[in-house]
């Protein structure tokens, strides 16, 4: 009769272990289900004028998209006619006035540029997400297309997702840059969290080795192996997924931030020479 006690309280300690267990993983699981956007877009800074950072060329615009939202987009022309326009999606982070210095750098070399800042940012009204990302940069392609211009589309980081889904939906691209990119955000967050059911989970899964298949345009791809935010082998396991033609610039020694200072724009500069 002791011996049955004894697994009888056994029994009944697993259960509550078991209970608590199952609740504080659906608390994780809940906690990470409703924030996770904030993990992903995360704005910052205020929004400089052209002017505050040297770029005279520069005009702010702020055009409604579909839905009647109003973002800023910072745009000018080329230097030449038949010289391209950059369509710049930035990273998760900041805004698009601190990514001045390759602004600077696009228009020094006689090409145009287009960077819109993203819903929730800087300047720009609405709350970001994958579908309004791409719905929106669908609109900015458009709207550039329209002045005849050859567009280069690059995505910075998290505009990586966003730049491959445009260039798929939009062969008119005529070159897509990518600046060490993901695979997935569901994949960065599986690889994050591996304890939680990712796929069911995430509201914007970004699935870029899967969009990039129906991408026309020649890809350039440039990651670095010092890369602590999104590991190198996401960018060499896109290029494998690119068609033809492609290019991987594989930057020894060099972090997640340290591209445009490790040869990213000579290598886009040469890749759009190729291409004419």
């Amino acid at each position: 009769m002791q011996g049955n006690g004894f697994w009888k309280k056994a029994a009944q300690l697993t259960a509550r272990l078991a209970v608590i267990l199952a609740i504080g993983y659906g608390t994780a699981a809940g906690y990470m289900y409703l924030t996770q956007r904030g993990f992903i877009f995360v704005p910052t800074g205020d929004l400089s004028s052209p002017e505050e950072k040297g770029l005279e060329e520069i005009v702010v615009e702020t055009p409604d998209m579909a839905d009647g939202t109003q973002v800023t987009v910072w745009r000018a022309e080329p230097a030449a006619e038949g010289n391209p326009t950059v369509l710049y999606f930035h990273g998760n982070a900041g805004n698009i006035s601190s990514r001045w210095q390759r602004f600077r750098q696009i228009l020094d070399s006689g090409f145009g540029l287009y960077a819109p800042s993203y819903r929730g940012y800087a300047g720009s009204e609405g709350k970001p997400s994958e579908a309004a990302l791409i719905s929106d940069g669908l609109e900015h392609f458009d709207r550039l297309a329209a002045s005849g211009t050859p567009i280069i589309v690059h995505g910075e980081s998290l505009g990586t997702g966003v730049a491959v889904a445009v260039a798929a939906r939009r062969p008119a691209a005529d070159l897509l840059v990518l600046e060490a990119p993901y695979t997935g955000l569901a994949d960065m967050a599986s690889e994050q969290y591996p304890w939680l059911p990712v796929d069911l989970l995430m509201k914007d899964p970004m699935p870029s080795s899967e969009r990039i298949k129906n991408v026309e345009a020649p890809v350039v791809i440039v990651h670095g192996t010092a890369d602590s935010i999104i590991p190198v082998e996401h960018g060499k396991r896109l290029f494998e997924r690119a068609g033809d033609p492609k290019q991987l610039l594989i930057v020894e020694g060099a972090g997640h931030g340290d591209l445009w200072r490790n040869g990213l724009w000579p290598a886009v500069l040469e890749a759009w020479k190729r291409t004419r």
